[in-house]
């Protein structure tokens, strides 16, 4: 392949990504439709997600194909669950629940984790370079809206405080995807597999729309 797989990657999950970002859920919270509420229960759904998506990070540090996309400083669930004990209390583990969605969203990344490297590391790229882009916007829109504080908790899973520089580091994120360890047939696997990540992330919108839609 003459194009970058990073370019590639970016280029051929366009459309689901675009889906993704519009979806009527993101919208409606974003746009102040939806109350702090909505926003817990998504902060709960991204904890199920991310929990499948660390449980194996320290093996696949070692793996050829995604050890080079382990990166300590990128790991939020640890961010997640201190703005959860935020937003839900102390007692917040007995109370959250997993959309089927999630479930489906995770179980995914899971066995990804468990027997494909290169379908790891397509959704270690669709949620950790959204988190650093996109996801700020959320953060700034949830400190705005519901009087978070500013990188605080509540917003602490969008913060990476040991990522000095979010541009540089994506740049160097694109540059280990244009070397990544695969050839050029499971490159398109794992292009495929980005697409699905992305239609896994718009049905969990879709299922957060349809449990808030009475409140929009």
């Amino acid at each position: 392949m003459d194009t970058p797989f990073s370019t590639l990657i970016r280029t051929a999950s366009h459309e689901q990504h675009t889906e993704a970002e519009t979806s009527t859920f993101m919208g409606d919270l974003l746009g102040g439709a939806l109350g702090v509420e909505a926003y817990a229960r998504y902060t709960e759904q991204l904890w199920f997600v991310y929990r499948a998506l660390e449980a194996d990070a320290e093996r696949l540090a070692r793996d050829a194909v995604a050890g080079p996309f382990i990166r300590p400083e990128l790991l939020r669930v640890p961010e997640l669950e201190r703005d959860l004990a935020h937003l839900r209390g102390a007692g917040w583990r007995s109370s959250v629940s997993a959309l089927p969605a999630t479930r489906e969203y995770a179980a995914r990344v899971a066995e990804c984790a468990a027997s494909w490297p290169g379908g790891y590391v397509a959704h270690h790229y669709t949620r950790y370079l959204g988190d650093l882009s996109g996801g700020q916007i959320i953060r700034d829109k949830a400190e705005r809206t519901w009087g978070f504080a500013r990188k605080g908790d509540g917003v602490r899973f969008y913060v990476f405080e040991q990522v000095g520089n979010p541009a540089a580091f994506k740049r160097g994120y694109r540059e280990l995807l244009d070397k990544i360890a695969v050839d050029d047939l499971e490159k398109q696997r794992v292009i495929a597999e980005c697409k699905r990540a992305f239609a896994l992330n718009t049905a969990l919108f879709s299922a957060l729309g349809e449990e808030f839609s009475s409140a929009a």
